[in-house]
Order: structure tokens, then C-alpha cells, then sequence
């Protein structure tokens, strides 16, 4: 079996080794056969017909978060040079992950987080892998749905006027959100295959051009310092850094970036679903699907968070868009970003809903073919859930927190790494080979990231402040 050298010098299997007769039957059934249905599933086996362009556009927009807003903000917290290091390790890190989620997938011809999770360590763990992916895109499909309830009735009391009351029923941010996921948001649930949504993932994409694209017009047309700006308050504990940017900076809310960072860039759970979809699927095509997408991420992210953060400086809040408000709140074009923001992610929310409806496909119905009432069901009862969490909850940061804090980990270094360890056999690559190492040693790093976001949540509950550790 031949193998293939990466760049990072790990090794995997570009094809399948076959299955032995003592695989699980739900493992058996999971590939549909092209062929011969007695013979073992091939990694082959099922061809997909999504582009290899609406795949980088679905894998994007899956990576693409509201964490975005958050950029310039971590930025003031590092400087310049610290944030493009640590944004540089984290994008590389994301491309190994999903490298190694790849050859595991390869190896045994499996192409579901939940089956490796099956394949690596019985039925618990593929428990674990379907509520580490429920738990985590529940959570950002709610944190997008919370952007939805804040800002829509901000940006509609914007363009028809501050006149308007409060007390209107399209000023209920509960109200909105309802309608934006019947009207937008279940009918692009109800899509069978996921490469469907490469369109709506595109015009969110470019939605998000739009919004850096103002963020950079924005910081060629503002003065500073901005006193110039009757509703800025700005900061003058040091006014001689007001316009300053820094390239190192250490505080007390450095430590944060490297969590928000990484949550920055999950997307592991929609890696396999699109795999699965993507025409003439073979890992070196699936490989450079991520890695231009995570490409496409990191330099969105750095230009917004430079072009954010050399507009306000020190005076940059934990929400960038909230800062522009700030500033003007008549402002057009920062009203027509919102809009963008919103819109951008509305979309995401679909892309997000796949891999959990996967994951309980496989955990409660593993052996039974596909079904358009189960299907249905699944993405209704889904968004009921998520809708009544952001209606009734009136503040989950902590929520967030927590689940962010774990299942981000897990997603991305965890799994990942324990997943090659097991699956890769030892016959072809021994605990002491360099590939095995380097998967224990970014096991090891999800531990330390996952204590460490967590150490940071305590502190903030026994210190009652509210800082956010970021999301996605």
C-alpha cells in the first residue's frame, strides 16, 4: 500500500485497507456499494457530486463564526505580532486536525465522526463523539440565533426610525427569531445533501466580504483620537497610546486570545459530511478543500482584526460592531453591514444543523435508510430546541462558556489525535513512529487547552466578571 508524505511529514494511507469480518454490521451498511454488496465498504465506495468549489464555500462558512467580531478586540490584547502568531499556529494546527481526521476516515472507509468515534472505541465512543457534536453546534447555531434576536430589531428601529416603539411586536427580538427560522432557516434544513447549501454558504461568505470590506474602508475614513465623535467616550487613562498600535502586548486578557482563537476555527464536524458529498472524493482533494478554506479564514480574520483594531486602538470593545455603533449609530454603512452580519449568520445556521442531525441519525436510527419524515423531524424538533433555549434563557454566556470550553478542545485536538492513535494499525505505524507521536502530543495540547479555558471560566465566576472567552 502506498504511501503519502505531507507536508507536516506524517504518513497515512490514501486508501482503504478493508474491513475485517468482525466489524460491526451498522459499520457494514454505512457506504453504499457501487458494486458488490457482499465484498467489504471501500473508502470509494460512495461518490458524492458536490464541486470542489461549493465544498470550500460550505467548509468556510461552517469555520466562519460570530468570533469574527471578536478579532480586533483579542488583538488590542496581544498586539499585532503576538495575534499573527498565534492566529498562524492555530490555522496550522486546524489543517493538521482535520489531516488526521483523514487518514483515520481512510484507513477504514468510514466517513462520519460518530463511526470513527464507533471504529476507535466501541459504542461509547461513538456516544461521545454525537454529544460533543450536538452540545457544540447547538451552542453556536444558539449564539447565532442570539445575534438574530439583539440586532434585527436594532437595525429595523435603524431604517424605519427611532420613532418607532419598542412595544411593537417586530421589535420583539422573540418574535424575530421565530419568524427568521420558519421563513429562512427550516425550509434550507429540509435539503437532503449538504452540498446543496453551497450557494446560500457563497452569499453568506460574501456578506462577510462586505462587512470586512467596510471594516477597512472605515479605518482610512476615521480620525483619531476620536473626540472628534460627540457619542464616543474614549479612553484617556494613557493618552499618549490613544492611537498608538501595538506589536506585543501582555495582560491580564492575553491569555484569552488562544482559546478564542481556537474556537475560531471549528469545523471538524462538517469535515466528513462533506467528504461525503464532495465529487471524486479522494483525501488529497478533501485535504486541500481545508486547507484553502482554512486559508480563505485566516486571512479574513487577520484583516479584520488589524483593520478593526488600527481604527480604534485601545478604545476596541469585545464586539466590534457594537464600537462602529458607538461611534455613529446613524452611520449607513455600518447599518448595512449589521444587515450583512445578520444575514451571513442566518445562513450559517443550516451548514451547522447537518452534522447534528448526522450525528443523531446515527446514534438512534444507525441501520435504517434515509427517510424524508425523519429527516424533517429531526431539523423541526432541532430548531424548537435551540429557538425555546434563546427565548427562555436570558443569559447563557456561562452555558457557552462551559460548552465551549470542552467540546471546542475535543473537536479539534482531542478526538482527532485519539482517533488516528487507535484506528492507524501498529503494524503500519507503531506507537514510536513520528506520526503516532505527533498525534499524542495534540491529544496532549487539547488537554491543556480545554483545563485552561476552563481554569479561566472559575476565575471569572469566583471573581463576578463577565468576560467571554470567545465562541463560534
Amino acid at each position: 500500500m502506498e504511501l503519502h508524505k505531507l507536508s507536516n511529514g506524517a504518513q497515512c494511507h490514501d486508501t482503504a485497507k478493508p474491513m475485517d469480518e468482525r466489524i460491526p454490521p451498522e459499520e457494514e451498511m454505512f457506504l453504499q456499494h457501487k458494486n458488490d454488496a457482499t465484498r467489504s465498504p471501500q473508502f470509494t465506495d460512495f461518490e458524492g457530486k458536490t464541486s470542489f468549489g461549493m465544498s470550500v464555500f460550505n467548509l468556510s462558512n461552517a469555520i466562519m463564526g460570530s468570533g469574527i467580531l471578536g478579532l480586533s478586540y483579542a488583538m488590542s490584547n496581544t498586539g499585532i505580532v503576538l495575534f499573527l502568531i498565534l492566529l498562524t499556529c492555530i490555522a496550522c494546527l486546524s489543517c493538521y486536525s482535520v489531516h488526521l481526521l483523514l487518514c483515520s476516515a481512510g484507513i477504514v472507509g468510514i466517513r462520519a465522526y460518530e463511526q470513527l468515534g464507533l471504529r476507535a472505541f466501541g459504542y461509547p465512543g461513538k456516544i461521545l463523539a454525537a454529544v460533543v457534536i450536538t452540545l457544540h453546534n447547538i451552542g453556536a447555531m444558539s449564539s447565532y440565533l442570539f445575534i438574530v434576536k439583539y440586532e434585527l430589531p436594532l437595525v429595523i428601529q435603524a431604517f424605519l426610525g427611532h420613532r418607532i416603539s419598542s412595544e411593537d411586536w417586530f421589535m420583539n427580538g422573540n418574535y424575530l427569531i421565530v419568524i427568521v427560522t420558519v421563513s429562512i432557516i427550516f425550509p434550507l434544513t429540509l435539503m437532503k445533501h449538504l452540498g446543496y447549501l453551497g450557494y446560500t454558504s457563497g452569499f453568506s461568505l460574501t456578506c462577510m466580504v462586505f462587512f470586512l470590506s467596510a471594516v477597512i474602508y472605515k479605518k482610512f475614513n476615521t480620525v483619531c483620537p476620536l473626540e472628534a465623535f460627540g457619542n464616543y467616550s474614549v479612553n484617556l487613562v494613557d493618552p499618549e497610546d490613544t492611537c498608538n498600535a501595538k506589536l506585543f502586548t501582555i495582560n491580564q486578557e492575553t491569555a484569552y486570545t488562544i482559546p478564542i482563537l481556537a474556537f475560531a476555527f471549528v469545523c471538524h464536524p462538517e469535515v466528513l459530511p462533506i467528504y461525503t458529498e464532495l465529487h471524486n472524493p479522494t483525501k488529497k482533494r478533501m485535504q486541500n478543500i481545508g486547507n484553502v478554506s482554512i486559508l480563505s479564514m485566516f486571512i479574513m480574520y487577520f484583516l479584520t482584526a488589524i483593520f478593526g483594531y488600527l481604527t480604534f486602538y485601545e478604545n476596541t470593545e469585545a464586539e466590534l460592531l457594537h464600537t462602529y455603533n458607538k461611534m455613529d449609530p446613524l452611520d449607513t454603512l455600518i447599518l448595512c453591514v449589521r444587515l450583512a452580519v445578520l444575514v451571513a449568520v442566518t445562513l450559517t445556521v443550516p451548514v451547522v444543523l447537518f452534522p447534528i442531525r448526522r450525528a443523531l441519525q446515527h446514534l438512534l436510527f444507525p441501520e435504517k435508510p434515509f427517510n424524508w419524515a425523519r429527516h424533517i423531524i429531526i431539523a423541526l424538533c432541532l430548531l424548537t430546541a435551540v429557538n425555546l433555549l434563546v427565548i427562555l434563557v436570558p443569559n447563557i454566556r456561562d452555558i457557552f462558556g462551559i460548552i465551549g470550553a470542552t467540546t471546542a478542545p475535543s473537536l479539534i485536538f482531542i478526538l482527532p489525535g485519539l482517533f488516528y492513535i487507535r484506528i492507524i494499525p501498529t503494524d503500519l505505524e507503531p506507537m514510536n513512529t513520528r506520526p503516532k507521536i505527533q498525534a499524542a502530543c495534540f491529544t496532549m495540547l487539547g488537554f491543556v487547552f480545554m483545563i485552561m479555558s476552563l481554569t479561566f471560566i472559575g476565575l471569572d465566576w469566583m471573581s463576578g466578571e463577565n468576560r467571554s472567552i470567545g465562541g463560534h
